[in-house]
Protein backbone atom coordinates (compact mmCIF):
# COMPACT_ATOMS: atom_id res chain seq x y z
CA UNK A 1 0.00 0.00 0.00
CA UNK A 2 1.42 3.43 -1.16
CA UNK A 3 1.73 6.01 1.81
CA UNK A 4 -0.15 9.05 1.68
CA UNK A 5 2.51 12.35 0.20
CA UNK A 6 4.00 14.60 3.35
CA UNK A 7 6.10 13.78 5.40
CA UNK A 8 5.39 10.54 7.32
CA UNK A 9 7.58 11.77 10.65
CA UNK A 10 5.13 14.01 11.29
CA UNK A 11 1.09 13.04 12.49
CA UNK A 12 -1.19 15.15 10.80
CA UNK A 13 -3.10 17.64 13.35
CA UNK A 14 -6.37 17.31 13.94
CA UNK A 15 -9.09 19.46 12.71
CA UNK A 16 -12.05 22.08 14.49
CA UNK A 17 -14.77 20.62 12.59
CA UNK A 18 -16.34 16.61 11.70
CA UNK A 19 -17.27 14.22 14.06
CA UNK A 20 -13.95 13.78 15.98
CA UNK A 21 -13.81 17.93 15.58
CA UNK A 22 -14.96 18.67 19.49
CA UNK A 23 -13.25 15.91 21.16
CA UNK A 24 -9.88 17.09 19.49
CA UNK A 25 -10.39 21.00 20.67
CA UNK A 26 -11.87 20.51 23.95
CA UNK A 27 -8.62 19.85 25.24
CA UNK A 28 -7.01 22.70 23.55
CA UNK A 29 -9.67 24.91 25.20
CA UNK A 30 -9.00 23.93 28.63
CA UNK A 31 -5.13 25.52 27.88
CA UNK A 32 -6.65 28.24 26.18
CA UNK A 33 -8.73 29.16 29.08
CA UNK A 34 -6.10 28.71 31.41
CA UNK A 35 -4.05 31.24 29.34
CA UNK A 36 -6.33 33.67 29.49
CA UNK A 37 -6.11 33.53 33.10
CA UNK A 38 -2.69 33.74 33.50
CA UNK A 39 -2.37 36.39 31.08
CA UNK A 40 -4.99 38.53 32.61
CA UNK A 41 -3.34 38.10 35.93
CA UNK A 42 -0.12 38.99 34.95
CA UNK A 43 -0.91 41.96 33.27
CA UNK A 44 -3.25 42.86 36.69
CA UNK A 45 -4.90 46.22 34.89
CA UNK A 46 -7.09 47.39 32.24
CA UNK A 47 -3.64 47.02 29.79
CA UNK A 48 0.05 46.53 30.23
CA UNK A 49 2.45 48.92 32.06
CA UNK A 50 5.23 49.95 30.52
CA UNK A 51 4.25 51.63 26.80
CA UNK A 52 4.81 50.46 23.59
CA UNK A 53 8.81 49.74 23.95
CA UNK A 54 8.00 47.60 27.32
CA UNK A 55 5.43 45.63 25.34
CA UNK A 56 7.25 44.78 22.23
CA UNK A 57 10.15 43.86 24.82
CA UNK A 58 7.88 41.17 26.38
CA UNK A 59 6.21 39.44 23.02
CA UNK A 60 9.35 38.75 21.88
CA UNK A 61 11.25 37.34 25.23
CA UNK A 62 7.91 35.49 25.17
CA UNK A 63 8.74 33.84 21.62
CA UNK A 64 12.31 33.71 22.11
CA UNK A 65 14.86 33.42 19.38
CA UNK A 66 11.97 30.65 17.64
CA UNK A 67 9.58 33.18 17.22
CA UNK A 68 6.38 32.52 15.36
CA UNK A 69 7.57 30.20 12.92
CA UNK A 70 10.21 27.53 14.37
CA UNK A 71 12.24 25.43 12.15
CA UNK A 72 10.63 22.61 14.22
CA UNK A 73 6.89 23.44 15.94
CA UNK A 74 6.56 23.08 19.55
CA UNK A 75 3.43 21.37 19.53
CA UNK A 76 -0.55 22.98 20.12
CA UNK A 77 -0.40 23.16 24.12
CA UNK A 78 3.01 24.97 24.10
CA UNK A 79 2.10 27.10 21.33
CA UNK A 80 -1.55 28.03 22.77
CA UNK A 81 -0.56 28.47 25.97
CA UNK A 82 2.48 30.76 25.40
CA UNK A 83 0.96 32.82 22.41
CA UNK A 84 -2.74 32.96 24.46
CA UNK A 85 -0.98 34.05 27.74
CA UNK A 86 1.11 36.47 25.76
CA UNK A 87 -1.92 38.37 24.05
CA UNK A 88 -3.82 38.58 26.94
CA UNK A 89 -0.89 39.65 29.37
CA UNK A 90 -0.36 42.42 26.62
CA UNK A 91 -4.17 43.04 25.78
CA UNK A 92 -6.30 46.35 26.45
CA UNK A 93 -9.24 44.76 28.20
CA UNK A 94 -12.23 46.17 27.57
CA UNK A 95 -13.72 44.08 30.65
CA UNK A 96 -11.73 46.24 32.51
CA UNK A 97 -13.82 48.77 34.13
CA UNK A 98 -10.69 51.26 33.52
CA UNK A 99 -10.54 50.57 29.96
CA UNK A 100 -13.24 52.87 28.67
CA UNK A 101 -11.11 55.11 26.07
CA UNK A 102 -13.25 53.59 22.60
CA UNK A 103 -15.89 51.94 21.27
CA UNK A 104 -14.32 48.96 22.31
CA UNK A 105 -16.84 46.50 23.90
CA UNK A 106 -15.95 43.83 26.34
CA UNK A 107 -17.89 40.89 24.23
CA UNK A 108 -20.87 38.72 25.98
CA UNK A 109 -19.39 35.26 26.59
CA UNK A 110 -21.92 33.46 24.70
CA UNK A 111 -21.23 35.72 22.03
CA UNK A 112 -17.41 34.40 22.28
CA UNK A 113 -18.41 31.15 22.51
CA UNK A 114 -20.85 30.70 19.20
CA UNK A 115 -17.81 32.53 17.62
CA UNK A 116 -15.61 29.64 18.32
CA UNK A 117 -18.46 27.65 16.77
CA UNK A 118 -18.27 29.49 13.41
CA UNK A 119 -14.78 29.46 13.45
CA UNK A 120 -14.44 25.71 13.85
CA UNK A 121 -17.06 24.60 11.06
CA UNK A 122 -15.79 27.57 8.59
CA UNK A 123 -18.96 28.29 6.60
CA UNK A 124 -18.15 30.69 4.17
CA UNK A 125 -20.99 33.02 2.60
CA UNK A 126 -20.29 33.15 -1.18
CA UNK A 127 -22.51 29.95 -2.49
CA UNK A 128 -24.74 28.20 -0.75
CA UNK A 129 -22.99 25.07 -0.62
CA UNK A 130 -20.73 26.13 1.37
CA UNK A 131 -22.86 27.54 3.89
CA UNK A 132 -26.59 25.87 3.94
CA UNK A 133 -27.41 26.71 6.95
CA UNK A 134 -25.38 29.72 7.74
CA UNK A 135 -27.00 31.07 4.90
CA UNK A 136 -30.83 30.74 6.12
CA UNK A 137 -29.96 31.66 9.60
CA UNK A 138 -28.16 35.14 8.16
CA UNK A 139 -31.60 35.57 6.07
CA UNK A 140 -33.14 35.35 9.10
CA UNK A 141 -31.42 37.63 10.89
CA UNK A 142 -31.22 40.17 8.46
CA UNK A 143 -34.46 40.86 8.01
CA UNK A 144 -35.30 40.68 12.06
CA UNK A 145 -33.40 43.28 12.32
CA UNK A 146 -33.97 45.65 9.59
CA UNK A 147 -37.88 45.25 11.24
CA UNK A 148 -36.43 47.00 14.30
CA UNK A 149 -35.42 50.10 12.25
CA UNK A 150 -37.97 50.00 9.18
CA UNK A 151 -42.13 49.15 9.49
CA UNK A 152 -42.09 48.34 5.99
CA UNK A 153 -43.04 44.60 4.27
CA UNK A 154 -39.56 43.98 2.81
CA UNK A 155 -36.70 45.92 5.04
CA UNK A 156 -33.65 43.78 4.55
CA UNK A 157 -29.57 44.20 6.27
CA UNK A 158 -26.29 42.86 5.12
CA UNK A 159 -24.05 41.80 7.59
CA UNK A 160 -20.60 44.25 7.47
CA UNK A 161 -17.72 43.96 9.71
CA UNK A 162 -18.76 47.12 10.36
CA UNK A 163 -19.61 51.00 10.24
CA UNK A 164 -16.69 51.77 8.19
CA UNK A 165 -18.14 49.16 5.77
CA UNK A 166 -21.54 50.20 6.04
CA UNK A 167 -21.08 53.15 5.70
CA UNK A 168 -19.33 52.65 2.03
CA UNK A 169 -21.83 50.50 1.01
CA UNK A 170 -24.37 53.66 1.53
CA UNK A 171 -22.50 55.68 -0.05
CA UNK A 172 -21.81 52.97 -3.02
CA UNK A 173 -25.83 52.57 -3.33
CA UNK A 174 -26.49 55.88 -3.56
CA UNK A 175 -23.94 56.36 -6.55
CA UNK A 176 -25.29 53.32 -8.13
CA UNK A 177 -28.92 54.93 -7.90
CA UNK A 178 -28.33 58.62 -8.56
CA UNK A 179 -24.53 58.42 -11.11
CA UNK A 180 -21.11 59.07 -10.61
CA UNK A 181 -22.12 63.38 -9.53
CA UNK A 182 -23.94 62.65 -6.30
CA UNK A 183 -23.00 65.08 -3.82
CA UNK A 184 -22.31 63.91 -0.46
CA UNK A 185 -23.55 65.93 2.61
CA UNK A 186 -21.69 65.02 5.96
CA UNK A 187 -21.44 67.12 9.38
CA UNK A 188 -17.92 67.74 11.12
CA UNK A 189 -18.95 65.06 13.32
CA UNK A 190 -19.43 62.52 11.16
CA UNK A 191 -17.26 59.36 10.96
CA UNK A 192 -14.56 59.79 9.07
CA UNK A 193 -15.33 56.80 7.01
CA UNK A 194 -18.44 58.73 4.78
CA UNK A 195 -15.62 61.92 3.27
CA UNK A 196 -13.47 58.53 2.60
CA UNK A 197 -15.98 56.75 0.94
CA UNK A 198 -16.55 59.73 -1.56
CA UNK A 199 -13.22 59.53 -2.58
CA UNK A 200 -12.91 55.58 -2.69
CA UNK A 201 -16.11 55.74 -5.29
CA UNK A 202 -14.38 58.39 -7.27
CA UNK A 203 -17.19 60.60 -6.25
CA UNK A 204 -16.82 64.40 -5.94
CA UNK A 205 -15.45 65.31 -2.65
CA UNK A 206 -17.51 65.23 0.05
CA UNK A 207 -18.98 68.75 1.54
CA UNK A 208 -18.35 69.06 5.20
CA UNK A 209 -20.89 71.45 7.08
CA UNK A 210 -19.23 72.95 10.34
CA UNK A 211 -21.24 71.41 13.67
CA UNK A 212 -19.78 73.87 16.42
CA UNK A 213 -22.68 72.70 18.61
CA UNK A 214 -21.43 68.92 17.99
CA UNK A 215 -24.21 67.96 15.98
CA UNK A 216 -25.65 68.42 12.59
CA UNK A 217 -27.74 72.01 12.33
CA UNK A 218 -30.80 72.01 10.32
CA UNK A 219 -29.94 75.39 9.25
CA UNK A 220 -27.38 74.71 7.63
CA UNK A 221 -28.04 71.65 6.14
CA UNK A 222 -30.82 73.80 4.35
CA UNK A 223 -28.00 76.69 3.13
CA UNK A 224 -26.04 73.29 2.00
CA UNK A 225 -29.01 72.15 0.49
CA UNK A 226 -30.42 74.78 -1.74
CA UNK A 227 -26.71 75.13 -3.04
CA UNK A 228 -25.69 77.97 -5.51
CA UNK A 229 -26.44 78.25 -9.19
CA UNK A 230 -24.48 75.18 -10.92
CA UNK A 231 -24.39 73.15 -7.79
CA UNK A 232 -24.52 69.36 -9.07
CA UNK A 233 -28.36 68.25 -8.28
CA UNK A 234 -28.20 64.44 -6.60
CA UNK A 235 -27.17 64.45 -2.84
CA UNK A 236 -27.12 62.39 -0.14
CA UNK A 237 -26.89 63.63 3.14
CA UNK A 238 -25.47 61.75 6.28
CA UNK A 239 -26.14 62.09 9.72
CA UNK A 240 -25.38 60.58 12.80
CA UNK A 241 -26.79 59.14 15.59
CA UNK A 242 -24.10 58.43 18.20
CA UNK A 243 -21.06 60.48 16.88
CA UNK A 244 -17.79 58.72 18.16
CA UNK A 245 -16.42 62.00 19.99
CA UNK A 246 -19.35 62.58 22.31
CA UNK A 247 -21.94 60.21 21.67
CA UNK A 248 -24.52 63.03 20.33
CA UNK A 249 -27.10 62.39 18.00
CA UNK A 250 -28.35 64.52 15.38
CA UNK A 251 -31.74 65.44 14.71
CA UNK A 252 -32.98 62.57 12.70
CA UNK A 253 -36.52 64.13 11.66
CA UNK A 254 -36.09 67.37 10.98
CA UNK A 255 -32.68 66.72 8.30
CA UNK A 256 -35.03 63.59 6.94
CA UNK A 257 -37.46 66.54 6.41
CA UNK A 258 -35.10 68.65 4.37
CA UNK A 259 -34.01 66.26 2.32
CA UNK A 260 -37.63 65.69 1.30
CA UNK A 261 -38.24 68.94 0.60
CA UNK A 262 -34.56 69.13 -1.45
CA UNK A 263 -35.25 65.78 -2.85
CA UNK A 264 -32.11 64.21 -1.08
CA UNK A 265 -31.13 60.47 0.09
CA UNK A 266 -30.56 59.89 3.32
CA UNK A 267 -28.41 57.72 5.22
CA UNK A 268 -27.90 58.09 9.11
CA UNK A 269 -24.68 56.18 10.35
CA UNK A 270 -25.79 54.63 13.42
CA UNK A 271 -23.04 52.72 13.94
CA UNK A 272 -23.03 53.39 17.85
CA UNK A 273 -26.29 54.37 18.46
CA UNK A 274 -28.73 52.00 16.22
CA UNK A 275 -29.00 49.27 19.65
CA UNK A 276 -31.13 51.91 21.24
CA UNK A 277 -34.45 51.36 19.09
CA UNK A 278 -34.59 47.87 21.14
CA UNK A 279 -35.03 49.83 24.31
CA UNK A 280 -38.25 51.32 25.61
CA UNK A 281 -36.66 53.96 27.59
CA UNK A 282 -34.36 55.35 24.75
CA UNK A 283 -35.58 54.62 21.50
CA UNK A 284 -37.51 57.91 20.94
CA UNK A 285 -33.78 59.32 20.77
CA UNK A 286 -33.72 58.09 17.16
CA UNK A 287 -36.79 59.70 16.05
CA UNK A 288 -37.18 59.44 12.52
CA UNK A 289 -34.40 56.84 11.68
CA UNK A 290 -36.68 54.81 9.38
CA UNK A 291 -37.18 57.70 6.96
CA UNK A 292 -33.98 56.92 6.02
CA UNK A 293 -32.85 55.22 2.94
CA UNK A 294 -29.59 53.47 4.63
CA UNK A 295 -28.57 52.95 8.02
CA UNK A 296 -25.37 51.66 9.33
CA UNK A 297 -25.52 49.79 12.71
CA UNK A 298 -22.50 48.08 14.70
CA UNK A 299 -23.38 45.54 17.48
CA UNK A 300 -19.62 45.66 18.33
CA UNK A 301 -20.37 48.26 19.92
CA UNK A 302 -23.89 48.39 21.99
CA UNK A 303 -24.68 44.99 21.06
CA UNK A 304 -21.61 43.05 22.70
CA UNK A 305 -20.23 41.50 19.63
CA UNK A 306 -16.93 40.37 18.78
CA UNK A 307 -15.60 41.66 16.52
CA UNK A 308 -16.83 41.99 13.35
CA UNK A 309 -20.70 42.53 13.63
CA UNK A 310 -22.30 45.29 11.22
CA UNK A 311 -25.07 45.82 9.18
CA UNK A 312 -26.82 47.90 6.65
CA UNK A 313 -30.15 48.08 6.90
CA UNK A 314 -32.70 49.11 4.28
CA UNK A 315 -36.13 49.82 3.95
CA UNK A 316 -36.68 47.30 0.92
CA UNK A 317 -34.59 44.54 -0.47
CA UNK A 318 -35.02 46.04 -3.73
CA UNK A 319 -32.43 48.89 -2.87
CA UNK A 320 -29.56 46.39 -2.85
CA UNK A 321 -29.98 45.39 -6.19
CA UNK A 322 -27.17 47.18 -7.48
CA UNK A 323 -24.90 44.52 -5.66
CA UNK A 324 -26.17 41.81 -7.75
CA UNK A 325 -22.74 40.27 -9.13
CA UNK A 326 -22.25 36.92 -11.05
CA UNK A 327 -19.45 34.13 -10.90
CA UNK A 328 -19.72 30.86 -12.65
CA UNK A 329 -18.05 29.32 -10.02
CA UNK A 330 -20.49 30.60 -7.23
CA UNK A 331 -23.91 31.13 -8.67
CA UNK A 332 -24.08 29.86 -12.03
CA UNK A 333 -27.60 31.08 -13.18
CA UNK A 334 -28.78 27.44 -13.63
CA UNK A 335 -27.70 26.86 -10.41
CA UNK A 336 -29.65 29.86 -9.12
CA UNK A 337 -32.81 29.03 -11.49
CA UNK A 338 -32.60 25.89 -10.06
CA UNK A 339 -32.95 27.04 -6.36
CA UNK A 340 -30.32 27.71 -4.76
CA UNK A 341 -29.54 30.63 -3.26
CA UNK A 342 -27.54 33.61 -4.82
CA UNK A 343 -25.46 34.64 -2.24
CA UNK A 344 -22.84 37.14 -3.61
CA UNK A 345 -24.69 40.00 -4.42
CA UNK A 346 -25.22 40.11 -0.28
CA UNK A 347 -21.47 41.87 0.45
CA UNK A 348 -18.83 43.30 -2.12
CA UNK A 349 -16.75 40.61 -0.03
CA UNK A 350 -16.54 37.13 -1.14
CA UNK A 351 -15.82 34.96 0.93
CA UNK A 352 -17.30 35.73 4.38
CA UNK A 353 -16.88 34.10 8.03
CA UNK A 354 -20.61 33.99 9.85
CA UNK A 355 -21.11 36.42 11.84
CA UNK A 356 -24.68 36.38 11.66
CA UNK A 357 -24.22 32.95 14.14
CA UNK A 358 -22.99 34.82 17.38
CA UNK A 359 -25.62 37.79 17.03
CA UNK A 360 -28.51 35.99 16.10
CA UNK A 361 -27.40 33.31 19.37
CA UNK A 362 -27.09 36.64 21.46
CA UNK A 363 -30.56 37.71 20.42
CA UNK A 364 -32.25 34.58 21.07
CA UNK A 365 -30.15 33.83 24.31
CA UNK A 366 -31.28 37.39 26.10
CA UNK A 367 -34.15 38.68 23.89
CA UNK A 368 -35.34 42.16 23.15
CA UNK A 369 -35.90 42.86 26.87
CA UNK A 370 -32.40 41.34 27.87
CA UNK A 371 -30.56 43.54 25.35
CA UNK A 372 -32.66 46.37 26.39
CA UNK A 373 -31.84 46.14 30.41
CA UNK A 374 -27.96 46.02 28.94
CA UNK A 375 -28.10 49.14 27.38
CA UNK A 376 -30.45 50.84 29.73
CA UNK A 377 -27.96 50.10 32.59
CA UNK A 378 -24.92 50.80 30.29
CA UNK A 379 -26.51 54.35 30.02
CA UNK A 380 -27.58 54.63 33.45
CA UNK A 381 -23.55 54.11 34.53
CA UNK A 382 -22.27 57.07 32.41
CA UNK A 383 -25.07 59.53 33.54
CA UNK A 384 -23.98 58.38 36.95
CA UNK A 385 -20.33 59.04 36.10
CA UNK A 386 -21.86 62.36 34.87
CA UNK A 387 -22.86 63.45 38.13
CA UNK A 388 -20.15 62.24 39.88
CA UNK A 389 -17.53 64.35 38.10
CA UNK A 390 -19.97 67.26 38.18
CA UNK A 391 -20.26 67.39 41.46
CA UNK A 392 -16.65 67.27 41.99
CA UNK A 393 -14.42 70.60 42.58
CA UNK A 394 -11.81 69.00 40.57
CA UNK A 395 -13.44 68.16 37.08
CA UNK A 396 -15.63 69.83 35.02
CA UNK A 397 -18.43 68.04 32.94
CA UNK A 398 -18.80 69.09 29.26
CA UNK A 399 -22.50 67.89 28.82
CA UNK A 400 -24.50 65.47 30.15
CA UNK A 401 -24.24 62.03 28.31
CA UNK A 402 -26.67 60.67 25.62
CA UNK A 403 -25.22 57.86 25.16
CA UNK A 404 -22.52 56.77 27.26
CA UNK A 405 -19.36 59.08 26.41
CA UNK A 406 -18.84 61.47 29.03
CA UNK A 407 -16.48 64.63 28.21
CA UNK A 408 -14.85 66.08 31.06
CA UNK A 409 -11.13 67.63 32.41
CA UNK A 410 -9.23 68.13 35.45
CA UNK A 411 -10.40 72.01 36.59
CA UNK A 412 -6.99 73.43 36.67
CA UNK A 413 -4.79 71.41 33.98
CA UNK A 414 -4.59 72.95 30.15
CA UNK A 415 -4.54 71.27 27.00
CA UNK A 416 -0.51 69.52 27.25
CA UNK A 417 -1.26 68.74 31.09
CA UNK A 418 -4.74 67.12 30.05
CA UNK A 419 -2.88 64.95 27.54
CA UNK A 420 0.20 64.26 29.26
CA UNK A 421 -2.14 62.89 32.20
CA UNK A 422 -3.91 60.71 29.98
CA UNK A 423 -0.09 59.16 27.96
CA UNK A 424 0.80 58.87 31.83
CA UNK A 425 -2.12 56.33 32.68
CA UNK A 426 -1.38 54.56 29.80
CA UNK A 427 1.82 53.92 30.03
CA UNK A 428 1.20 53.05 34.02
CA UNK A 429 -1.39 50.29 32.51
CA UNK A 430 -3.77 52.24 35.38
CA UNK A 431 -6.83 53.62 33.06
CA UNK A 432 -7.66 54.07 29.37
CA UNK A 433 -9.08 57.17 28.42
CA UNK A 434 -10.09 58.48 25.63
CA UNK A 435 -9.26 62.41 24.24
CA UNK A 436 -11.25 64.53 22.18
CA UNK A 437 -11.55 68.01 21.60
CA UNK A 438 -14.61 70.27 22.25
CA UNK A 439 -15.01 74.28 22.71
CA UNK A 440 -11.47 74.78 21.75
CA UNK A 441 -10.19 72.69 24.08
CA UNK A 442 -9.07 69.17 24.85
CA UNK A 443 -11.68 66.51 26.40
CA UNK A 444 -10.53 63.46 28.57
CA UNK A 445 -13.30 60.99 27.17
CA UNK A 446 -14.80 57.94 29.11
CA UNK A 447 -16.52 55.85 26.64
CA UNK A 448 -18.47 53.07 29.35
CA UNK A 449 -19.48 50.26 26.98
CA UNK A 450 -18.83 47.72 29.81
CA UNK A 451 -22.52 46.64 31.44
CA UNK A 452 -20.81 45.14 34.43
CA UNK A 453 -18.93 48.27 35.54
CA UNK A 454 -20.61 49.54 39.55
CA UNK A 455 -20.77 52.69 41.03
CA UNK A 456 -17.33 51.12 43.22
CA UNK A 457 -15.12 51.14 39.40
CA UNK A 458 -16.17 55.10 38.74
CA UNK A 459 -15.25 56.07 42.19
CA UNK A 460 -11.86 54.38 41.46
CA UNK A 461 -11.77 56.02 38.38
CA UNK A 462 -11.79 59.42 40.21
CA UNK A 463 -9.74 58.66 42.59
CA UNK A 464 -7.12 57.83 40.44
CA UNK A 465 -7.48 61.26 38.48
CA UNK A 466 -7.69 62.55 41.33
CA UNK A 467 -3.88 61.15 42.81
CA UNK A 468 -2.53 61.63 38.84
CA UNK A 469 -3.97 65.27 38.39
CA UNK A 470 -2.30 66.07 42.10
CA UNK A 471 1.20 64.89 41.15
Amino acid sequence: MTAPPGNRAHATPPLAGGPTGATALRPLLDTVLDALTTGAEARNGPLPAGGPAAVTARVHTALGDAGVLPAHGTGAHEALRTLVHTLAAGAADPADPLCAAHLHCPPLAVAAAADLAAAALNPSLDSWDQAPAASVLEALLTRTLAAEFYDTPHADALVTTGGTEANQLAVLLARERHGPALTVLHGANAHHSVPRAAWLLGLPPATEIPTPAGVLDPARLAEALAGTPGTPGPTLVTATAGTTDAGLIDPIHRIADLCDRYGADLHVDAAYGGLLALSPRHRDKLAGLGRAHSITVDLHKLGWQPVAAGLLAVPDTALLAPLAHQADYLNATDDTEAGLPDLLGRSLRTTRRPDALKIATTLRALGRDGLAALIDRTIDTAHHLARLLDAHPGFELHAPPTLTTVLFRPTHADDDQLATLRRTLLHQGRAVLGRTHADGRLWLKATLLNPHTTAGDLDQLISLLEGSTHR
